[in-house]
């Protein structure tokens, strides 16, 4: 098993650091039209300096089609071009890798006038194979656009119940063209994305797909066996890391009884060049340990970096434990927590003492 503070190599050439990636989190903390805000460069910066060996933006939306919140980090346009390099230049001088997780919110993108879905419904318009396409050269445009601005890689936003998780969704995808029906037409939207991505960046850049290869939280139909194989397609397209998002990078699949750990199931799978990471439920070194016990190859945290931005140094202390949640609003505007992401957390029973009452 490696250690986590040994680096990895993709098979593109890049290095990181060591083991210990930041989760893209969803923070608000970006202007209205995406723009980069100072909150979030702070922000960004502070947990950089932290030791992580890769840190991933937000998810940052390709189109305005695709836009899914306010505050949200855009890469649709070459206006969001100046704050992006900025951001990546200052991550860079931090000591990490930074990488930008491309997304477009499909049925799900809030802040477009009309959702592009699989198909028609309430304020949703099933996407044509002209939109599709649209949205492949969308994908595509912002991948170069962030190589263009100093990022070493990109992350295609492939899970959590977006655009392409509803094409791979059995619950979501009813189609009966190209790209509905078995697992080879729901992964199509996906395997096209990632396939034009890879062809059309320089080969050390770095080119990942986030996954949600199981039903973790909501029943969409999405079934190891199925997850496992999309995850083995995207290494034969070209992915040089596969993300898995999980409740628990450590356990089987919440909702089938008797499942492998999904992690090693997806690492059995997916060819040894490609390096696998796992996010979910880690909070201590023991925990970072078992999921490359499990088979990951990076061990992926989201909730630690809020309250820890020193986490992958500090953890390795002997008696290191997580400040328990609910956190104190101070001491996470200590940590450049901004006043909108600490507002958007506030919302979320359980985060920060007083809830609602700690933003001011």
């Amino acid at each position: 098993m490696p250690h986590l503070d040994s680096p990895i190599t993709y098979r593109c050439g890049l290095t990181l650091p060591n083991r210990i990636a930041m989760a893209p989190l969803t923070n608000t903390q970006s202007n209205a039209d995406g723009t980069l805000h100072d909150d979030e460069l702070r922000w960004m910066v502070r947990r950089a300096r932290g030791g992580w060996g890769l840190v991933s933006t937000c998810a940052a939306f390709i189109s305005e089609e695709g836009h899914a919140w306010n505050g949200q980090l855009g890469v649709a346009t070459d206006a969001h071009l100046p704050g992006l390099t900025r951001l990546a230049t200052a991550l860079t001088d931090a000591g990490t890798i930074p990488i930008v997780q491309l997304h477009h919110g499909g049925a799900k993108a809030d802040e477009a006038p009309m959702k592009l879905s699989t198909v028609d419904g309430d304020n949703q318009r099933g996407a044509t194979e002209e939109d599709i396409r649209r949205v492949i050269a969308d994908f595509v445009a912002a991948a170069l656009r962030s190589e263009r601005a100093g990022f070493a890689g990109v992350e295609i936003h492939g899970a959590n119940g977006y655009i392409l998780t509803q094409f791979l969704a059995p619950d979501d995808n009813p189609r009966t063209d190209g790209y509905g029906g078995d697992l080879a037409g729901r992964a199509r939207f996906v395997r096209e994305t990632l396939r034009a991505v890879r062809a059309a960046v320089s080969p050390g850049f770095a080119v990942g797909v986030r996954l949600s290869p199981v039903d973790a939280w909501a029943r969409r139909g999405l079934l190891l066996e199925d997850g496992v194989q999309v995850a083995a397609w995207m290494g034969e397209d070209g992915a040089d890391f596969v993300h898995l998002s999980l409740g628990d990078a450590k356990g089987p699949p919440p909702h089938e009884a008797g499942g492998p750990v999904v992690t090693t199931a997806v690492r059995q799978a997916l060819a040894s060049e490609v390096a696998l990471h796992a996010c979910g439920g880690i909070t201590t070194r023991a925990d970072a340990d078992a999921v490359l016990a499990a088979g990951a190859d990076v061990a992926v945290l989201g909730r630690m970096s809020i309250a820890h931005p020193d986490w992958p140094r500090e953890s390795a202390a002997a008696g290191f434990a997580p400040l328990p949640m609910p956190w104190d609003a101070g001491h996470l505007r200590s940590v450049e927590v901004g006043p909108d992401f600490l507002a958007y957390i506030s919302k979320f029973p359980g985060f920060v003492a007083g809830g609602a009452a700690a933003r001011g």
